[in-house]
């Protein structure tokens, strides 16, 4: 098999995707993820159904914000978050079909 022919990807798409892998490497944003993913949420609603403060929410979505992982929607004085869009939807539907499938999640 003659090697050459790969085209591997650009230094910086590289560096992109292993940051967005790490970002979804922790737990709590995994599971602010998953709440989002079913309805739009604002901050309280996410802290009361994961058990964390506000603050803590705040921070993490911060950090989902800048990665273009989810997007923050104005009404009023209150901000509602959903998943960015359709690739994050997908991304994390797989993530979780693989984990399932292995036998590391929960049964379907």
């Amino acid at each position: 098999m003659n090697n050459s022919s790969y085209v591997l990807l650009e230094a910086t798409a590289v560096e992109a995707l292993a940051e967005t892998f790490r970002v979804l490497g922790d737990a709590t944003r995994v599971r602010i993820l998953d709440a989002i993913s079913r309805s739009e949420l604002c901050v309280g609603e996410i802290a009361d159904l994961i058990g964390l403060s506000e603050s803590a929410v705040s921070h993490q979505l911060r950090l989902l914000r800048n990665m273009r992982l989810v997007r923050p929607r104005r009404d009023g004085k209150s901000i509602y978050y959903t998943l960015d869009d359709q690739h994050i939807v997908r991304l994390f539907e797989e993530g979780l079909v693989h984990v399932q499938e292995s036998g590391r999640g929960l049964p379907r």
